[in-house]
């Protein structure tokens, strides 16, 4: 039916009858969409895309499960680099913030192409806005949003009262030894937790928001050091070993290892608990003063072999249904990029009617969403630990 009311409108529409020729080319095509695969309920959401695609519009989607999504940016490189201007291996990239601006600054990207997608009318791409800002720098209109990513904390709430500001994390970890980890920093999860840390120890964190420098990074992350030296002593297996990644994480708060985990995905608890992964108990909590928070995004590289099919796949992430779909904490469970108040009444209906449980924090409850540093900080801040804290 949507497919049929969009044809009906493409004769009065230009962009709209351009939109048509996407769509015809589209047909048929396999996208290779590259994107982390550590999260099983990602995972099968993004089949669950790939099934309506292929039935409404014959566009085809292949996971490709990355570990990390470098692998996916220098795989573009590569191609990049060995002339290979079109029949790219990759067609569309889950992708944020250092992987985005190296690919932005060295050409590697389809675009602009996020305004010529119908369903990009439900989003605010007003300068500054998050949908159109990736950890500070400009989209452009060369990623298109799919899903809104906030930093939280889990606790179990039957055994212990979680720390009310990341300040108080050293004293915590001391009254509860070895029960506090983090992801090592090389993962996105591990970085974020001293993203978080800085945003509330710097003391000028409006100097996050510019790109790094030697005299900047000494000024804002001496408090930030401080903290971690006390603080590691007494984390997991006494600092001297990581998580690989937020899912082993919760699942050492499953098994009673450790009494606080961490996730991108506010959801993620109360979805958990549903699975029977971790307790009932298990309550989410942010530190006081907000989280880091940003939306995730989808690009097309420059020589994407289906390029059509990776804007139909885009356009359909955006559809108000979709969106609705994946809100559902039984499906996903992250919350939408679409602007409210650009939605009809039969979408925002569909919102207002989605499930809750107990672990789901509502926005309110997640408090202020805090921007991203820069890119550099994260790369500048992951490569110091690295060098203080591995031998």
């Amino acid at each position: 039916m949507r497919f049929l009311a969009l044809a009906l409108m493409l004769a009065a529409s230009p962009a709209l009858a351009d939109w048509s020729a996407t769509l015809a080319e589209a047909r048929g095509q396999t996208v290779y969409f590259n994107a982390w695969g550590g999260d099983q309920r990602t995972n099968d959401f993004i089949a669950w895309v790939g099934a309506q695609t292929e039935a409404e519009f014959g566009v085809k989607v292949t996971q490709v499960k990355l570990s990390d999504t470098a692998e996916a940016v220098a795989r573009v490189q590569a191609e990049k680099a060995a002339g290979q201007e079109t029949g790219g291996a990759v067609d569309l990239i889950w992708i944020n913030g250092p992987n985005f601006l190296a690919m932005k600054e060295a050409g590697l990207l389809h675009g602009p192409f996020v305004a010529d997608l119908p369903n990009a009318r439900y989003l605010d791409l007003s300068e500054g806005a998050p949908a159109a800002t990736d950890f500070t720098v400009p989209v452009d209109g060369m990623e298109a949003p799919w899903r809104l990513a906030k930093f939280v904390f889990a606790h179990d709430a039957a055994r212990v009262e979680p720390p009310a500001r990341m300040a108080d994390f050293p004293a915590w970890a001391a009254a509860h030894p070895g029960l506090l980890t983090h992801p090592n920093p090389a993962n996105f999860m591990g970085a974020t937790f001293l993203k978080q840390a800085l945003a509330e120890l710097a003391p000028d964190p409006a100097a996050l928001a510019a790109p790094v420098t030697d005299a900047a990074y000494a000024a804002q992350t001496a408090r930030l050091w401080a903290w971690y030296d006390a603080l590691r002593p007494n984390l997991w297996r006494a600092g001297q070993a990581f998580p690989e990644n937020e899912s082993v994480q919760a699942q050492l708060l499953a098994d009673g290892e450790v009494d606080i985990a961490m996730f991108f995905d506010p959801a993620a608890p109360a979805a958990l608990i549903a699975q029977g992964v971790l307790p009932d108990s298990v309550r989410v909590f942010t530190p006081e003063g907000g989280t880091i928070g940003n939306v995730s995004f989808v690009a097309i590289p420059f020589n994407a072999a289906n390029r059509a099919g990776a804007e139909v796949v885009a356009n359909f992430l955006l559809d108000p249904a979709t969106q609705a779909h994946m809100q559902d904490v039984n499906v996903l469970g992250s919350y939408s990029v679409l602007d409210p108040s650009k939605l009809d009444d039969a979408a925002r209906a569909a919102f207002a009617a989605l499930p809750s449980a107990p672990a789901l924090p509502t926005l309110e409850q997640l408090g202020p969403t805090l921007p991203e540093p820069h890119p550099s900080w994260m790369t500048r801040l992951t490569a110091d630990w690295a060098k203080r804290y591995t031998p």
